[in-house]
Formats: structure tokens, sequence, C-alpha cells
């Protein structure tokens, strides 16, 4: 029997039209032999509806002028599993079995729509609510690794703009260049490389603009590396892969259109420092509370020490996407992938490991 899958897309978050691609990519490879497939779209303002069209207008964000669009009603409580819709003056529920957030950045990968479908009773592929939370915030992600013996950058926190000289005396103790990044961000929004003391003060205005609570952190040395991650125990981990830089840092134009950058998979590192990289993702991916799938971000040194980065628990989902990529590398296509995620937030089982 068919499930369900209800595939949620755009949101309200900078990240919106990310999320567009993304979901493009998702919903022609899920299989439509395997899975009724219900389309959930959340406009710019937060507006969810339902939609009946095709993948083009989504990735071209006509979706929303859709006629086939009404709008979403959600009704609390674990007997409900499903959505209603108001459809030729009648509501109409439809039972859900599986929700699919393809949701990147606020309002969507932190916590807040996975905590939406606990309510509604829905299983919701992915990590869960305090995980979600959790590696959105990348104070708490950074105090929480390094706690499991991982090594992370320094850094110093701010919740409010200070005083120029304020801002000296605090970052004293900070090598340059550093990164000044909105706490609760994605997709490099918000963030800028600053290179000497001069430029700091302007940073952290920028960076407060997209959040109420800005990271300061050193530069590491070296490069990213990345690791996907499936599942929950044991885990499924891909090939490592690797950001190259030909200058600036990996930011949004980068990450969507590698104009100088490029990213090699498998990573051009050795054997040892890649098995090094995949135990330091599962323990990353552990300490955390993930479940389901997320991508763990890392930089290697030129003394190839790993220094935790970042996890997306939403990563990217376009073909040419680095997660999908990298289970590909171990022989998961992006369909078998999709699968295995569902299956897993269906009925949660252990799975060999592989890596």
């Amino acid at each position: 029997m068919k499930k369900t899958v209800a595939v949620l897309f755009g949101g309200n978050s900078t990240e919106y039209e990310v999320s567009l691609q993304s979901a493009g990519s998702v919903i022609e490879n899920l299989d439509p032999e395997k899975y009724h497939i219900l389309l959930l779209g959340i406009t710019r303002q937060g507006k969810w509806m339902k939609y009946d069209g095709g993948v083009e207008s989504i990735r071209q964000d006509t979706w929303w002028q859709h006629p086939s669009c009404v709008p979403v009603i959600f009704l609390p409580g674990w007997e409900n599993h499903g959505i209603l819709v108001q459809e030729e003056g009648k509501c109409k529920r439809i039972p859900v079995d599986v929700a699919f957030p393809v949701l990147h950045g606020k309002n969507g990968e932190d916590g807040t729509v996975q905590g939406l479908l606990k309510l509604m009773g829905i299983p919701c592929a992915g990590c869960g609510i305090l995980s979600s939370a959790l590696c959105m915030d990348k104070d708490m992600a950074h105090r929480l690794v390094r706690l499991a013996g991982v090594r992370t950058p320094d850094s110093i926190v701010l919740h409010s703009q200070v005083p120029d000289a304020e801002l000296r005396e605090q970052t004293a103790g900070l090598s340059y260049p550093v990164f000044v990044k909105p706490v609760h961000s994605g997709s490099s929004f918000g963030i800028t490389r600053v290179s000497g003391a001069d430029g700091l003060s302007d940073a952290v205005k920028e960076a407060f603009h997209h959040d109420g609570k800005v990271v300061i952190e050193e530069a590491i040395p070296g490069f990213e590396v990345g690791c996907a991650v499936l599942g929950t125990d044991p885990l499924t981990i891909g090939e490592v892969d690797e950001i190259e830089l030909s200058r600036g840092f990996f930011d949004y134009t980068e990450k969507y259109t590698l104009k100088t950058s490029k990213i090699h998979m498998p990573a051009r590192i050795d054997a040892g420092t890649a098995e090094r990289v995949k135990q330091a993702a599962a323990v990353v991916y552990r300490t955390l509370g993930c479940s389901g799938f997320a991508r763990v971000d890392f930089f290697l040194t030129p003394q190839k020490e790993i220094v935790f980065n970042e996890v997306n628990t939403i990563p990217g989902f376009t073909t040419h996407s680095r997660y999908p990529n990298m289970l590909k590398g171990i022989g998961i296509p992006f369909g078998q992938m999709l699968d295995e995620m569902i299956r897993l937030t269906v009925k949660p089982t252990r799975l060999a490991v592989k890596s």
C-alpha cells in the first residue's frame, strides 16, 4: 500500500529560494509507484498551501500563483495524522504518513516545523525538535561538541551590539582573521570574514541584522570537509568531501554557483584521515541527538587536526548537492537515499554500518 509523503517546501526564511531547488529534486526522485506525493508549499509570508502543479513552477517560484493552491489547516491531536484543506466549499481531510521537510534555515530547520508536526502526530523525516534547535544554534552546538572532546574554533558570543572599545576588549584574545556570524542562520547569510579590528564593528552590525545573537570565531587554517550521515543507530556514513576555495570563504554565492570554488568528492586526503573525519562526524551527530539524516562539516588543518564547523540537519538536496553525492559515493543513489529516509521515519530500525 502506498504511503502518503508530504513534501514541505518554501518557507518564511532567507533560504526560501534554496528550498525550492532542493524540493524540485526530491519530488522528481520520489518513486510514484511507492508513494502518494502531497505537495505543501509555504510562501515567503508563511502561508501554507496545498499545491497540485508541476515541479518547474516550484523551481521558478510561480507555484503560489497556481489555481490548485488551497490553504492548509492543521488540527493538533495524535488521532488526526493529517491535514485539512478547503476544496469546493467543503473541508477535506488528507491523511499523511510521513512529512518530509525540505526547508532550510529559520522556521523550518530550527525545530519549529518539527514541533508542529509532533503536535499533529505526523512522523517527520530527519532530526527531531531538540537536535534541530541545537544544530541551528552555532553557539550551543559548539559548546556541546567541545564537551564531547572535538575541537571547535576559539570564539566569543554577543547578545547585543556593544561599543567599539568594549568589542575590541572582548575580542582581544582572538587572532585575526575572524568570522562574524549570526548564530541562527544558514547558507552563510550575514557572515563576514574580518581581517583586522577596523572592520569588526560593521561586521557585527551586519550579523545583528540577521539574528539577535552573534558569534565571532577565529578562522581555522586549512580547508573544509564534510560527512553525510544517514540513520540513527548504527549509522551509514558517506564519502568525505572537500571544498577547495581559490579566495574568500564558502559564502552563499559560492555554495550555489561554485564560481571560484570546487567540491572534491571524495576528498583529497589519505584513508586514515578520512576515517578519523567519519568517526568525528559520528561523535558530533550523536552528541547533538541527531536522527534520520544530517551533514556534519569540519575544518581540516595543515597538521590534519579536525575542527568542528557545523551540522546541517536539512542539507541541500539538489542532484549536485554535497549530501546526496557523498552517499552516492558509497553506492546509494538519490532515490534509494529518499526511500531509506522515509523508512527510518515510519519504522526506525537498525542499519548495517557503511563507510
